[in-house]
């Protein structure tokens, strides 16, 4: 334990009244043991007197993890204001096996009429006779041979003729044809409606 000033000055004076004149080496002797045996004059700082502990300041909170924006897609009435269409947008209410009246179309419908559009599809393979040069199709929503004829939707397939010196070719892939769009009715030998919609296109591909 480090001891005060006043214990070494103690223990001076008692080592000098013991050794009087006679032992002054045994006074300097025992104040040199006691410094080098580790007897300092300083306290120990008390507690009050220790430097305050650093504080270590709190770590920030993470940043909340920020969601990437995703760009909205246009609505289809936005899409349709462009002349980008679907099968979607040529459907009405309509029984199956009932009979059509125009009045049955939407007003967005009759909108389209002898406008120019774009519409995806698949080429009705019934309706071509050749795999390349090829003039006039039906387009249909899907490559299912049910978007034509008796029993199937009439709002579910185009006519198709290309426009004077273009042509396209026969893919299973779905295509995309653009041209005008015209409101039409076309029926079979014996009456029965086959379609109502048909495209002049300018490409088909």
């Amino acid at each position: 334990m480090v001891q005060s000033i006043g214990q070494v000055l103690r223990v001076a004076a008692l080592a000098w009244l013991v050794g009087r004149q006679r032992r002054p080496l045994l006074v300097l002797s025992l104040f040199s043991f006691m410094a080098l045996s580790g007897v300092a004059c300083f306290t120990e700082p008390t507690a009050a007197q220790q430097p305050p502990a650093q504080q270590v300041p709190a770590a920030e909170p993470p940043a909340a993890a920020t969601k990437p924006v995703v760009p909205s897609r246009p609505s289809r009435s936005t899409a349709r204001s462009k002349g980008d269409i679907t099968f979607d947008d040529l459907k009405f209410d309509i029984e199956k096996g009932g009979k059509y009246e125009e009045s049955m179309l939407t007003p967005e419908i009759k909108a389209l009429g002898k406008q120019t559009v774009k519409l995806r599809g698949y080429i009705l393979p019934n309706s071509v006779y050749k795999s390349s040069g090829i003039d006039q199709f039906v387009l249909v929503r899907d490559n299912m041979e049910c978007c034509f004829g008796p029993g199937a939707a009439i709002y579910d397939c185009v006519i198709v003729n290309m426009e004077k010196g273009k042509t396209t070719d026969f893919t299973t892939k779905p295509i995309a044809v653009r041209g005008k769009f015209e409101i039409e009715e076309f029926r079979f030998p014996d009456g029965t409606l086959a379609a109502i919609y048909k495209m002049t296109a300018t490409e088909a591909k």
